[in-house]
């Protein structure tokens, strides 16, 4: 059991654009502060024994130029490495591709954690709105924050179970209606942004 309104309100969100060479492109940033050197954060973000224990099990390198795959999710090349501060990657799910950079700075009471997703605009994008990823993302950086907090990960079985449980319901939609705050702020229309956001939500939902 955890906070979830202390969780939401602990993690920063920001929803942006980027021209890429692919052509116009959306940005989710979310970020969250955690109480533990910058040395052991990026251990815990690059080590695969240590990633499997509150995101998903990895397999390959995560070194530059190294390849690496996580299990029923994504996988790409790592692209820029700049041990313990910055990881920039391809992200690749069937023929889409999109990219990660992640973040880590030194702050007051801790390490502050961010993540940069950003993907050319496509129809899922336009219909689900940056919760598609962002709702996603707030699971991993709430599952390190627990990680990190006791020191246990959480096994494949108890995670399946979590997710269609109360809790994780509320979590996700709490989730949902905050990115769908960050898309409003960045010029999306409420009306479209709440559209795309609540789909988002019924998706991670099951509703």
């Amino acid at each position: 059991m955890f906070d979830v309104k202390h969780q939401i309100n602990a993690v920063t969100r920001q929803v942006g654009n980027r021209t890429l060479d692919a052509g116009e492109a959306r940005i989710v940033t979310i970020s969250q502060t955690y109480g533990t050197d910058i040395d052991d954060l990026w251990d815990a973000v690059t080590t695969a024994e240590r990633i499997q224990r509150w995101f998903l099990p990895v397999s390959g390198e995560l070194k530059l130029g190294g390849h690496y795959q996580f299990e029923g999710n994504a996988g790409g090349t790592v692209t820029a490495c700049d041990a313990p501060r910055a990881l920039d990657a391809t992200w690749e799910m069937g023929d889409q591709v999109s990219w990660i950079e992640l973040r880590l700075s030194e702050v007051d009471g801790g390490t502050r954690f961010e993540l940069n997703h950003i993907a050319v605009i496509v129809e899922e994008w336009d219909s689900y709105g940056p919760g598609a990823v962002g709702i996603g993302w707030d699971g991993a950086v709430l599952g390190l924050a627990m990680y990190l907090s006791t020191g246990a990960g959480m096994a494949p079985e108890e995670a399946a179970a979590w997710m269609v449980s109360d809790e994780a319901r509320e979590f996700y939609t709490a989730s949902g209606r905050s990115w769908i705050e960050a898309d409003i702020a960045s010029g999306t229309d409420p009306a479209k942004a709440k559209a795309g956001g609540d789909l988002a939500i019924g998706f991670y939902t099951g509703q």
